[in-house]
């Protein structure tokens, strides 16, 4: 796709920046009460309500229950032209929150510790902003609030469900506050961002016993360490080592006693590539691997092999657009960082497959004011300031993609 505006004609930046300045204190209130406020993925029944309670209140065209608690809505200007869409996901995590903080959340065992408050709160100030603001753009622009990202999969439903149709999408965007990145910069680039990500669970049968007769028994232990240590060739002897790749194991869950050779040796780890080629490529290796080596010792195994999401890919122009704009927004000199990836997973992905688009990070980590903690830690929290900033960069890709 090349990305080439409609009617190029000059936008007053100084007054987009002007604005949305003045709705900073608000987007930090919003993000707040969100945070306050967690729920776990197809659970968010109250951050739909705050979500759909604003966009009534603002005359904005949505639609709720889309995959159980997801929400759209439809920003329409007078003139027709082309579709553009803006993603933010919005469930929390299964952790007790540490930040003793006027704001901390008030359900137990539950935190937004990935930013996702803030996703939110960015996406309903660009609903509010361009509301208000028909007049600067053509076409149609769906701001997408997706439930349940952090491992369930809420996009995927969402995209079966027609939020990129009727009117079908040209293009989407959307971004992640990023902790490993500092306040004042922006990665982004073309091609593959974030990873794919596949999930396996192992049980390794032997053949347990007393720990000063191994003859008797076939030790699981045994057994699963040489299956932990052979999956590690996957990615040295069968990866090209152009292409980046891994396999962790997370999990190795074995044995009750000191002296008793465990029957059962349970694992579970994911992989991790960028290259979409792989697809369909792991699974039956990591089963051929642990199949020879249980044939081995006269173990057995059972095997449980799933794909989560397939990779982040950014289109090169949708890229552009968003990195154009990044360039004037970002007024630290670290700027744009242009080849920041992870090997973290994020089903944006399953948007990224039906449209052009691309997902990038905002800088939002600030150590001078003990705001860098890593995400899904307990006391993850990051510095407001790149609320009002996430919300510039989107207004100005709808304006500058939708004229």
């Amino acid at each position: 796709m090349v990305f080439t505006p409609l009617n190029p004609l000059p936008v007053d930046t100084s007054r987009i920046r002007a604005a949305i300045r003045t709705l900073q204190p608000q987007l930090v209130e919003w993000r707040r009460q969100l945070h306050q406020k967690p729920e776990l993925g197809f659970q968010e029944v109250l951050t739909s309500e705050f979500v759909a309670q604003k966009l009534q209140e603002w005359g904005i065209e949505h639609q709720t229950g889309i995959a159980k608690t997801g929400i759209m809505a439809t920003i329409r200007s007078d003139r027709p032209g082309p579709v553009f869409a803006i993603r933010a996901d919005m469930d929390a995590l299964p952790i007790q929150e540490q930040n003793e903080v006027p704001y901390k959340s008030q359900h137990d065992g539950i935190m937004h510790a990935c930013g996702h408050d803030g996703h939110i709160t960015v996406a309903l100030g660009t609903a509010y902003y361009l509301s208000q603001h028909r007049d600067d753009f053509i076409g149609t622009v769906k701001i997408i609030f997706q439930p349940a990202e952090e491992g369930l999969g809420g996009a995927e439903p969402m995209v079966k469900a027609g939020v990129l149709k009727n009117p079908d999408v040209d293009a989407m965007i959307g971004l992640h506050l990023w902790n490993n990145l500092p306040l004042g910069t922006v990665g982004v680039r073309a091609g593959a961002l974030m990873a794919a990500v596949e999930c396996f669970e192992c049980i390794i049968l032997g053949k347990g016993g007393h720990g000063a007769i191994p003859q008797q028994t076939i030790d699981s232990v045994v057994v699963g360490a040489q299956v932990v240590n052979a999956l590690q060739t996957i990615v040295s002897r069968n990866v090209n080592p152009i292409d980046s790749a891994v396999v962790t194991i997370g999990e190795f869950h074995a044995g009750t006693a000191h002296n008793v050779i465990a029957d059962t040796a349970k694992l579970g780890g994911t992989v991790r590539y960028f290259n979409p080629t792989y697809k369909g490529y792991f699974g039956p290796r990591l089963e051929q691997i642990i199949r020879g080596i249980c044939q081995a010792h006269g173990a057995r195994y059972e095997l449980n092999y799933w794909e989560l999401y397939p990779p982040v890919i950014n289109d090169g122009a949708i890229a552009n657009l968003v990195r154009s704009i990044a360039e004037d927004v970002i007024e630290s000199p670290l700027g744009v960082v242009p080849d920041c990836q992870t090997m973290g997973g994020e089903d944006m992905s399953f948007f990224l497959q039906e449209v052009p688009g691309c997902y990038f990070f905002l800088g939002s980590a600030n150590a001078e004011k003990d705001l860098a903690y890593p995400h899904h830690h307990p006391r993850f929290d990051f510095d407001e300031t790149a609320l009002s900033m996430g919300v510039e960069i989107f207004v100005r890709c709808v304006e500058k993609f939708c004229r």
